[in-house]
């Protein structure tokens, strides 16, 4: 019954944690207008349009660097949004990460589960699971309870209890290792397409840039509107690939620490079975 109740909170937690991973991005980038309209795009920052109605006013003769990337144009608040979807969810890969990391070090962890199981104290094992918590203190705590209850089963042999020790490893990783990649996604995809949205944005407000200088025959004065053009065109090209390298930098730290969390699974999976195979022949 317990475990009934525990499978369906895993599931409604499972929804939960979708849901937000939807959601998210949506708000960053509503999030993302509202700083690029509200804040940097304020009447206040400019010489020109102090008016505050509509969704892309014009703006002219901006009074600092930032009112500057308001400039950049209707890009910038999506690489704005973009750049606090990837904070947000380096910000949840590191909770959840650090959380299944456990309380110590995993190799100690490993080394104390194997000197209890050499001196056939499982319960003190089970001990040490409680203690350090994590994706590897669930794991092997599953591994050991299928563990306890193989040596006191007269029916398999030896071979069969092993295979039923290692299955219940493998089905208690299957269990957490989605847990630990669940959305690393959301940052490979922004480090693939936040550069290509920041080159998109410069284009269109390069495109504009020549467009106004085709309409002016000013001269010197349109070669200098053109200059102010394309710095402001840039903004979006400075925001793509800073996103994009965030995203990537961060990526490569998770999928490392993953990996390690990976290998101390898979080394309290070998632990249990040789421990089981050598101990109770």
């Amino acid at each position: 019954m317990a475990e009934t109740k525990s499978t369906a909170n895993s599931v409604q937690e499972n929804k939960l944690n979708s849901m937000i991973s939807l959601l998210a991005p949506i708000v960053c980038v509503l999030a993302g207008y509202i700083i690029w309209r509200f804040i940097l795009g304020a009447g206040s920052n400019f010489n020109v349009g102090s008016e505050n109605s509509g969704f892309w006013p014009e703006r002219e003769g901006p009074k600092t660097a930032l009112s500057k990337m308001y400039l950049g144009g209707i890009i910038v608040p999506i690489l704005i949004g973009t750049f606090l979807t990837m904070i947000t969810f380096v910000v949840e890969r590191y909770m959840t990460i650090k959380k299944a990391n456990g309380t110590g070090s995993n190799a100690d962890f490993v080394r104390k589960v194997q000197f209890h199981l050499a001196n056939k104290n499982v319960d003190a094992a089970l001990a040490e699971c409680d203690k350090q918590k994590g994706s590897v203190g669930n794991v092997m705590k599953a591994g050991l309870r299928r563990y306890k209850e193989m040596i006191t089963d007269n029916q398999l042999s030896t071979e069969q209890k092993v295979m039923a020790i290692q299955k219940e490893v493998e089905e208690a990783t299957s269990l957490e290792l989605p847990m630990l990649e669940k959305n690393l996604v959301f940052l490979s995809t922004i480090a693939s397409i936040a550069t290509l949205m920041g080159l998109l944005g410069t284009v269109l407000g390069m495109i504009r840039s020549f467009s106004a200088l085709g309409e002016d025959s000013g001269g010197g004065a349109a070669a200098s509107k053109l200059s102010v053009g394309i710095s402001e065109a840039l903004y979006n090209t400075a925001l793509g690939i800073g996103t994009s390298a965030f995203a990537i930098v961060f990526y490569n730290i998770f999928t490392t620490k993953i990996d390690g969390i990976t290998y101390g699974i898979d080394e309290s999976g070998f632990t249990l079975t040789q421990s089981f195979a050598s101990q109770y022949k």
